[in-house]
């Protein structure tokens, strides 16, 4: 039951409307505009929003974004390790079924990297789950104590954006 309540409630947080579906049913519904630069090299140029419908799964823009806005604190994390920093976006890619794109910027750099994600295992019932680890690993590394700043753009599957930006003692782990 709690299940079928959720999305109209993330619905209306959201300030989306339900409407009627086919079958006399109401569903939430949400046509966003689509915010993609044509020639921004992004290869996001011309994609398509995907319907929003939820799914009870968490692949879709509707169902991420909410999870995403209350904990942007944890879109990242630092962690110096065997002489390296690592840059953790294990957060992100937990969550990634609901974006296209997750770029990022270290040091005042502008987000014009891209962050390589696992596609979604929509064949299992955990379609977000990390599988293949070793060719998407959840972090990049940088030189010791390199990594000062940390910028976020990310693209959720319906075209909008959201970014974040980090200091590193903010989101450093032991």
């Amino acid at each position: 039951m709690f299940e079928l309540f959720l999305p109209f409630v993330i619905g209306i947080a959201l300030g989306i409307e339900p409407v009627p579906d086919t079958n006399g049913t109401e569903v939430a519904e949400m046509v966003p505009e689509l915010v993609i630069e044509e020639g921004s090299g992004d290869g996001l140029e011309g994609r398509e929003p995907e319907p929003q419908v939820p799914t009870g799964k968490y692949t879709t823009a509707l169902e991420v974004r909410p999870i995403l806005a209350m904990t942007k604190s944890n879109w990242v994390a630092v962690r110096l390790y065997e002489g390296q920093d690592l840059v953790y976006f294990t957060h992100l890619l937990s969550w990634r079924c609901g974006l296209w794109d997750v770029r990022y910027g270290i040091n005042g750099e502008p987000a014009d990297t891209s962050l390589l994600m696992e596609p979604c295992n929509t064949e299992f019932a955990t379609p977000n789950a990390m599988i293949d680890v070793a060719t998407f690993l959840p972090y990049v590394t940088l030189p010791p104590d390199s990594v000062q700043s940390i910028y976020i753009e990310i693209t959720y599957d319906d075209g909008t954006t959201d970014f974040a930006q980090f200091n590193r003692n903010e989101v450093l782990i032991p």
